[in-house]
């Protein structure tokens, strides 16, 4: 990137407050795969003109895993870190590439004293594009033939399945509907921890599944909004040799439109 991302510490030291937080979450941060989606966001946020800033190594894991493990004790911890650290630099609103950071920060933070306006980066771009910010150019994907998975964190915990959509329809693709989406999605297994431990006995593993529906469609693209649903998708499209069909953020495919 020909571009450096300022920190929360240093637009403090600047007496300054960015536009967002940008909470990049644990997968973002450390998986090679999620490390592109968060520069595909990043390169968009950049483009118009957006001030953002990331927490860099002040950045806490949001607890998630810890919590649907079952470990509240752990979870309190990470979250009032973040909080405390968060507070601390007056954050009113923070936006994140991951539906698990997003539910989590915006439902479970506030009892634990972090009150913040929290968006998905697909409501914030979707945002951005309403407010003439984001112009989404799609001619690189003229003919090709998209799905997407909607991630239950956003979905079916947070009724947003409209912000993910009307970004993929700037795109001059099909946009071609699974038989279970919307509130009737099927989750990729990644969630609740389930992404941590071995699978359970049973006759088909849920990614399996959830790539055999996707892949009936005949899309080029797998569309997800979640790096735990991506990392699922990918390893369902492996598994069936597919080599044809890819499986992407939005943000990756917006930068892409853009050239970015």
């Amino acid at each position: 990137m020909d571009f450096t991302i300022k920190t929360m510490a240093e637009y403090a030291a600047e007496g300054k407050m960015p536009e967002v937080l940008f909470f990049v979450g644990c997968a973002g941060s450390f998986d090679d795969r999620a490390k592109k989606i968060t520069k595909a966001l990043c390169k968009i946020l950049h483009k118009v003109g957006v001030e953002f800033a990331v927490l860099g190594q002040e950045e806490s894991c949001n607890g998630d895993p810890a919590k649907r493990a079952g470990n509240e004790f752990i979870f309190q911890m990470m979250a009032h870190t973040n909080i405390e650290i968060m507070n601390g630099y007056g954050v009113k609103k923070i936006v994140t590439a991951c539906p698990h950071c997003f539910n989590i920060i915006k439902n479970e933070y506030p009892s634990l004293g972090g009150n913040y306006e929290v968006l998905h980066h697909t409501q914030f771009l979707k945002k951005l594009m309403e407010e003439g910010r984001l112009k989404i150019e799609g001619g690189t994907f003229k003919g090709k033939k998209i799905t997407f998975h909607d991630p239950c964190y956003l979905g079916r915990g947070n009724g947003e399945y409209e912000a993910p959509r009307q970004l993929l329809e700037k795109l001059d693709a099909e946009l071609v509907e699974m038989k279970r989406c919307k509130t009737n999605g099927l989750c990729c297994g990644a969630g609740g921890s389930q992404i941590f431990k071995e699978d359970e006995p049973g006759n088909k593993d849920i990614n399996i599944e959830r790539t055999e529906e996707a892949l009936s469609m005949k899309p080029n693209i797998i569309a997800t909004g979640c790096p735990f649903c991506n990392t699922m998708m990918t390893d369902g499209v492996k598994h069936f040799n597919n080599a044809e069909v890819t499986v992407k953020d939005i943000a990756e495919l917006l930068a892409e439109a853009e050239d970015l």
